[in-house]
């Protein structure tokens, strides 16, 4: 899908590049790319999925489509993916199809996916042993800004791979950020579903609140907006909560694997994450009244 807002591009050298994964983030991520000028080869689990990105970007620079991740790497200066968890990504990394068999010595992996930091560094210390770079970039900004290329990006690996993807990787970014070693990337976006858990929680209670005490809540969004409570997820949702509308994007069985990341990683290193743990639960209540698909918002649901 073409970004809904059209921007422009820094004059970033062109780059032979392949994209492994054009599902909700990465088909209109990869698009950003060939509208940047770069030569894109993509490679999908489904391979129609490859010829429609193909014939959408046919007026780009040269667009294929690959049989295997390893034919789409092949002389790629910059691989980058976003696929669905880690045994995904182990999948189009490793292998003799996989991407890291096709790439030259030299070339870098980005990898979007919001994976494990262990399997990060699991494929960090694979691809140096084969001579190849490896950076952990997963994102955040949901299905709008992977269509406006407006996606922020927290990486882990090492800074000269980091600085040498980074002015491509702005082709689909508002922010492409190093916060250190290999697994840091994946670490932050923990960081981040963290906090988002709570906030939707909160404003969940809020608004249902809200709602049974008789106020128009709309209008009561507007004036706390203005407000310490502000927050992305009022702004953006809370209207569309009152409206019981959730159909904007991340999905609910995503947010759960992202969390069952987290509470992994807090098991590891000792933290303690009850809310986050209790989040998850009532997500799990989400699923269980059919709302696989629908998005993170529709926690208040189970209040109703």
């Amino acid at each position: 899908m073409p970004s809904t807002n059209p921007r422009t591009y820094d004059a970033t050298p062109s780059r032979k590049v392949a994209f492994l994964g054009l599902g909700v983030m990465g088909y209109p991520m990869a698009g950003h790319l060939a509208l940047a000028g770069h030569e894109v080869t993509v490679y999908n689990r489904t391979a129609a999925k490859s010829v429609a990105w193909c014939a959408e970007y046919a007026g780009a620079k040269a667009p294929k489509h690959a049989a295997t991740p390893r034919e789409a790497a092949a002389g790629a200066d910059i691989v980058f993916c976003c696929v669905g968890n880690d045994n995904d990504l182990r999948s189009v990394t490793l292998g003799a199809d996989g991407a890291f068999a096709g790439m030259q010595p030299g070339a870098i992996f980005v990898d979007h996916t919001t994976a494990s930091a262990e399997v990060a560094r699991e494929l960090y210390a694979a691809a140096k042993a084969q001579g190849l770079q490896f950076v952990d970039a997963p994102v955040s900004g949901g299905q709008a800004g992977a269509q406006n290329g407006q996606l922020t990006v927290m990486c882990g690996g090492d800074a000269a791979a980091f600085d040498a993807a980074q002015p491509v990787a702005m082709a689909f970014s508002r922010a492409f950020t190093l916060l250190g070693e290999s697994g840091s990337g994946q670490l932050a976006k923990m960081v981040n579903q963290i906090c988002i858990a709570g906030l939707v929680q909160g404003l969940s209670e809020a608004v249902a609140f809200g709602q049974n005490a008789g106020l128009d809540m709309k209008q009561v969004l507007d004036v706390i907006g203005k407000g310490a409570a502000q927050s992305w997820q009022m702004d953006n949702r809370g209207k569309t909560m009152v409206d019981g509308k959730f159909d904007f994007g991340f999905a609910v069985d995503w947010m759960r694997k992202d969390l069952g990341l987290v509470l992994d990683e807090a098991k590891r290193n000792g933290s303690r994450l009850p809310v986050t743990a209790l989040v998850d639960q009532f997500y799990a209540d989400v699923q269980q009244m059919g709302g696989n698909r629908w998005d993170t918002s529709s926690l208040i649901k189970r209040l109703k």
